[in-house]
């Protein structure tokens, strides 16, 4: 069943059901080691990195006992057994797909909105006559299949839009023995309007809470209530968001969200270092950074019209105690922690050397040679499909040339994708400090598992 066969609802209020799968790289590692996700004590984290690693997640039973999710591994109370299970990011992408299988099972994909790895939004308004239930009931029965077909428990939000839907999930399903909650916007402004910390309702972070506070404004309510044009001046058009939220309104839709076609797109890489790297080993992983970009681009048949270098110095000792003497750790890494640039390139391109070489510029120009660097980002901004109307050429090279070096990557792309990313390396990649081979083994910069 497609949304349109939904088209006959669109009169009534609409039902959105967000499910979000319990701590879910832990539950797959339960599930996958024959444990009980619910009462099993295990977290995830790549103990290679030091105990100083953060646990990408921890089992609920871990958390019933005082362990806050994404802890450090020395953070854990001494005295708690539990096991620890190296990240494997290419399994739970498989765990994630077999879930949404499960959701094709109910709804069409017209209906679903996929929110993250183990988080998906769904439109149930047009298949309640079908199943002939409530929203709640449809709710019930694809959280238990979730649970039958893959052993991964799941909790479940509902409401009459977007927001309202993610709101119950977050708050009120946490605090349901049942795992599920349920909001309209009466209910809304009836049980969560005096609702503290602001920072538990969505998009509420808290660099917001903090501008919020100097207005005397601490809960949902109190948005509400507040007089809008000082809002607007504090936050500027995010005030408009902020305050429909407050009053518990979402106007966009899974439709909406479907039709969506952003003006431009991008490509970005980015590290935290295992460890603060001067200058020059900088400089090597933001080659090695932009050679991979590079790749991509070309194997997508794209092309970028800007490059961006972003840099993040470590705090030193003596920092970090004045900026915990003054309070605001976050406020000062804001304003004096971080450096970079963005440049325009002559005309959109896919030339490895030409992105390198900018990438490079831009680093040597805006790093200070005297810190410790801890982050790495390189962006390829402006990016566009290859063939696109329109685009500009590049004037002043050699077509042929640029056609040979084309030739090149698609012939690197094409060994790495038969052989591993690993099969094929530039020199650079083998100094030492180097981070791509290790980097090739990941996804989203954990361990693939592979």
């Amino acid at each position: 069943m497609s949304s349109s066969a939904g088209a006959a609802a669109t009169t009534r209020q609409r039902q959105y059901l967000v499910i979000d799968l319990k701590s879910f790289y832990a539950s797959v590692e339960c599930v996958e080691r024959g444990l009980d996700p619910m009462t099993a004590r295990l977290v995830v984290a790549d103990l290679s990195r030091t105990e100083k690693t953060i646990c990408l997640a921890v089992s609920p039973a871990m958390k019933a006992l005082g362990v806050r999710n994404r802890c450090r591994v020395f953070e854990i109370p001494a005295g708690i057994d539990y096991v620890v299970a190296p990240p494997r990011m290419r399994l739970y992408m498989e765990r994630s797909a077999d879930v949404y299988s499960v959701y094709l099972r109910w709804v069409s994909p017209d209906d679903i909105h996929v929110y993250s790895i183990d988080e998906a939004f769904i439109d149930v308004t047009g298949y309640l006559s079908l199943y002939g239930c409530s929203a709640r009931e449809l709710g019930e029965r694809i959280r238990e299949d979730v649970v039958r077909t893959t052993g991964i428990p799941a909790t479940c939000g509902l409401g009459t839009n977007l927001y309202l839907a993610k709101v119950a999930l977050d708050i009120t399903a946490k605090h349901s023995p049942g795992f599920f909650g349920e909001l309209d916007e009466e209910t809304y402004r009836m049980t969560l309007w005096n609702h503290r910390p602001i920072t538990d309702f969505w998009r509420v972070g808290p660099g917001t809470a903090e501008r919020l506070a100097t207005l005397g404004i601490h809960t949902m309510g109190q948005v509400a209530a507040y007089p809008q044009e000082p809002l607007y001046r504090l936050l500027g058009v995010d005030a408009e968001i902020l305050i429909d939220h407050a009053w518990g309104i979402e106007p966009v839709t899974i439709a909406d969200i479907k039709a969506y076609q952003p003006r431009t797109h991008c490509l970005d890489s980015a590290q935290v270092l295992g460890c603060d790297r001067d200058f020059g080993g900088a400089r090597l992983i933001v080659r090695e950074m932009a050679d991979a970009l590079s790749l991509e681009l070309v194997d997508r048949a794209l092309v970028a019209g800007s490059v961006g270098v972003f840099v993040g110095y470590a705090m030193t000792d003596e920092e970090r105690s004045r900026a915990r003497a003054g309070g605001d750790v976050r406020a000062w890494r804001r304003e004096t922690s971080h450096a970079g640039g963005v440049v325009r390139l002559g005309a959109p391109s896919d030339s490895r050397r030409q992105l390198i070489d900018t990438a490079l510029s831009l680093f040597d120009a805006h790093a200070n040679r005297e810190r410790p660097i801890h982050r790495l980002g390189v962006s390829l901004t402006d990016v566009h499909d290859k063939g696109e109307a329109g685009l500009q050429g590049e004037l002043f090279r050699d077509p042929e040339e640029l056609a040979r070096e084309r030739s090149r990557l698609e012939t690197v792309n094409a060994v790495k994708q038969r052989f591993g990313r690993n099969a094929l390396l530039m020199g650079t990649d083998l100094m030492p400090g180097a981070t791509a081979r290790e980097r090739n083994g990941q996804i989203g910069g954990h361990r693939s598992g592979e």
